[in-house]
């Protein structure tokens, strides 16, 4: 395949699911919504703008909204036993490539880690201070910190890399606010169903996507590297 048409087809994959969220039909019939403010329809034929107080609680809403409904704030733990609540320590105002694995894996978790640890490589110095990456087991029975420990230092993992566990449910909650779901729910408790792919993001910007876990590493650290805004800090 051709490295535009791919390329292509991988945007395709993009989500958004603030999108069209905030907005209901009852409410667009009385007037214009904006990031769930809505708007008196004007009196004259011309569509009053937004002012610019306006468009910030659009946004400060927007993200909320967003919080609320896809970043559970609950407590995970990382190779090196420290704990973190997750949106509030790992998510909020970071840029961010995660993904959910296994350490006992025979599928495809050992070369989705592989290819991260390219795309780690290839960002260099900006992981860890413009860039995190973490990796959250889908089998936190068996993959305690010593475990994962083990398991980053096979994959030489670096500042701003994370291999994280923690109790079953909240990790649950996680998976599903990521939206790493499958809507049969028989498949949906296969665990390898949920492996194969990398999600990323602007969390302050409100930029999401995804993509296959085994992609080409310099094209996923290109997509990483595109939602970073002028913004973002370096830690």
């Amino acid at each position: 395949m051709r490295n535009e048409s791919r390329r292509n087809l991988l945007r395709s994959l993009v989500i958004a699911p603030v999108a069209g969220a905030l907005a209901s039909s009852a409410a667009a019939q009385s007037g214009a919504v904006y990031g769930g403010f809505t708007v008196a329809p004007p009196q004259s034929k011309y569509l009053n703008r937004p002012t610019p107080e306006m468009l910030l609680k659009m946004g400060s809403h927007a993200r909320e909204q967003l919080r609320v409904k896809h970043f559970p704030d609950v407590v995970l733990t990382n190779q090196d036993g420290q704990q973190f609540r997750y949106y509030t320590d790992l998510l909020k105002d970071k840029v961010v490539a995660l993904n959910f694995f296994y350490t006992k894996c025979e599928g495809i978790c050992p070369g989705v880690t592989a290819n991260l640890t390219k795309v780690y490589k290839i960002l260099g110095d900006r992981m860890g201070k413009q860039i995190f990456m973490y990796s959250i087991t889908l089998k936190p029975e068996q993959d305690t910190p010593e475990v994962l420990k083990e398991y980053a230092r096979t994959f030489n993992a670096g500042p701003g890399r994370m291999f994280l566990t923690g109790n079953y449910d909240n990790i649950e909650q996680v998976r599903r606010g990521m939206g790493f779901v499958n809507s049969d729910p028989v498949l949906d408790k296969d665990k390898s169903q949920h492996i194969g792919n990398i999600c990323y993001g602007n969390e302050s910007h409100m930029l999401w996507g995804i993509g296959p876990g085994l992609v080409n590493a310099t094209w996923l650290a290109h997509e990483i590297s595109s939602v970073v805004g002028p913004d973002v800090k370096r830690s």
